[in-house]
């Protein structure tokens, strides 16, 4: 009995939820159904949102969940919301989380380019009124987002990308040769708005849902953004993304992908990820039906199990907490599991 009561008191360790060390930078990804919302809480408490999931019937419920993580975070406040780009999944919870927390600024890539009857009505009627009680900015590469203590700038919006300096032979990208570009995609993906935020030694890199041919600009022929610890995987995990000469090149210890039950997740990106140099962990906000067995990660990564493609009940979100020196943890909220991450040991 003793040695079984032992064995228990081992296992609950490792199933406890444990908050975030004191001074840590926050990441929650938040499960939107295939949308997208990740929150940016640094030291200074000061926050960046990242996109607000689902227009229509879901714009309540996700606002409902990003504001779960707010409340978890002791957030009083929103004080920048980047949209990567008008497309349902990204800005369709604004309104509704509008309504529940101030935000302070507003950010986005500019006008629409792929006409759409929700996203263009709400842009003509919603968005002038809530920039209009706030700051709003539209953004390029190289701009930044002024947080203490974190450097932020933007590498991609509105078609354009960020430029390695191209007398910089350290960052020649070996991943584009061969490589052709593939055709322009004229939606508004490759209008996304893509950020690497740097926390000391911490890096992570999310980019919406930046297509391939914009990929291709960013990433060819030098890499103008080195390696990354988390890579929130782009554009659901689906493959008019995801291209091995982005997501190799940055050699991501962990990958976390924001993935519906029967959106994204592909066998074409899941392999490419798999297949990624470096890579640790890919975690994902749902068990992929695309993929089935081969490719999902084990249970234990995964934050959301429902077989609902929308389901309403309880949703669960991944958490990153990190260090300056370049160490950090992954949460799962679902079941509390944590998995620490040492800081990636100085390159010759």
């Amino acid at each position: 009995m003793k040695t079984l009561l032992l064995l228990l008191s081992a296992t609950l360790t490792v199933w406890t939820w444990s908050p975030s060390p004191p001074n840590a930078l926050e990441i929650y990804a938040v499960d939107v159904e295939g949308g997208k919302a990740t929150f940016v809480i640094a030291p200074s408490r000061e926050s960046l949102l990242i996109d607000t999931g689902n227009a229509g019937e879901g714009a309540r419920r996700d606002a409902e969940r990003i504001m779960a993580a707010a409340r978890d975070a002791g957030l009083q406040q929103i004080d920048h919301l980047v949209t990567t780009h008008w497309h349902r999944d990204h800005f369709g919870g604004m309104a509704a989380l509008a309504n529940q927390i101030p935000i302070r600024e507003f950010i986005d890539h500019g006008a629409n380019v792929q006409p759409d009857a929700v996203a263009d009505a709400f842009l003509r009627e919603i968005y002038p009124g809530l920039i209009g009680a706030a700051a709003h900015r539209v953004v390029t590469p190289g701009d930044t987002i002024p947080i203490a203590g974190l450097d932020i700038r933007v590498v991609a919006s509105a078609g354009d990308v960020l430029k390695a300096a191209p007398t910089d032979a350290s960052a020649v990208n070996p991943y584009c040769a061969g490589v052709t570009r593939p055709n322009d995609d004229p939606g508004e993906n490759a209008q996304s708005i893509g950020i690497q935020l740097s926390f000391g030694l911490f890096r992570l890199v999310d980019l919406g849902d930046l297509s391939s041919d914009r990929e291709f600009d960013l990433m060819c022929p030098n890499n103008p953004l080195g390696t990354a610890d988390v890579f929130m995987v782009s554009h659901h995990g689906q493959p008019r993304s995801n291209l091995p000469l982005l997501v190799h090149a940055i050699e991501p210890r962990v990958a976390i992908m924001n993935n519906g039950i029967q959106k994204g997740g592909q066998p074409e990106v899941m392999a490419v990820i798999h297949a990624s140099p470096g890579l640790e962990t890919l975690w994902q906000l749902h068990v992929s039906q695309r993929s089935g067995r081969e490719y999902n990660a084990p249970e234990l990564f995964v934050a959301n199990l429902s077989e609902a493609s929308d389901h309403e009940g309880t949703a669960y979100w991944i958490k990153v907490s990190a260090q300056p020196d370049g160490a950090f943890a992954v949460t799962n909220s679902r079941n509390g599991f944590s998995k620490t991450y040492r800081a990636r040991a100085p390159r010759d």
